[in-house]
């Protein structure tokens, strides 16, 4: 009967110390909308746009930088500082939670982006 018992509260214990949210991986980082992306620049905070290089060139925010997310999914972090804080940001808001992920897991402080800049309706260069 102890080996039961102590058998159940063994299985209890380990099934407490499990993963919560089924398995996904919490965000971390703060995700903001577009409107709040002239702010953060004032305080400082760069414009990191993840998309490919001839998009960026079509049109970005002013004083944006261009880092493509396949390059940052390459390992490339060129130009990049650790003790900046980095707005991420995309056409849609996909590329920018990736690369969001990505740049929070090494260390670097990121706020995504959730829309991106097909409904951006500042200026552009």
């Amino acid at each position: 009967m102890k080996k039961v018992l102590w058998l159940i509260v063994t299985v209890l214990v380990l099934a407490a110390c499990g993963t919560t949210n089924e398995g996904k991986k919490e965000e971390v980082y703060q995700t903001v909308d577009l409107k709040d992306i002239e702010t953060l620049q004032m305080k400082g905070d760069i414009v990191l746009d993840v998309r490919e290089i001839d998009e960026f060139e079509d049109g970005h925010i002013i004083g944006a930088i261009n880092m493509p997310l396949s390059q940052i999914q390459n390992g490339d972090r060129t130009g990049l500082d650790k003790d900046q804080k980095y707005v991420v940001v995309c056409r849609s808001g996909s590329r920018s939670k990736m690369a969001s992920e990505i740049l929070f897991d090494e260390g670097y402080d990121v706020i995504n982006v959730s829309e991106g800049m097909s409904t951006w309706q500042g200026e552009v260069e």
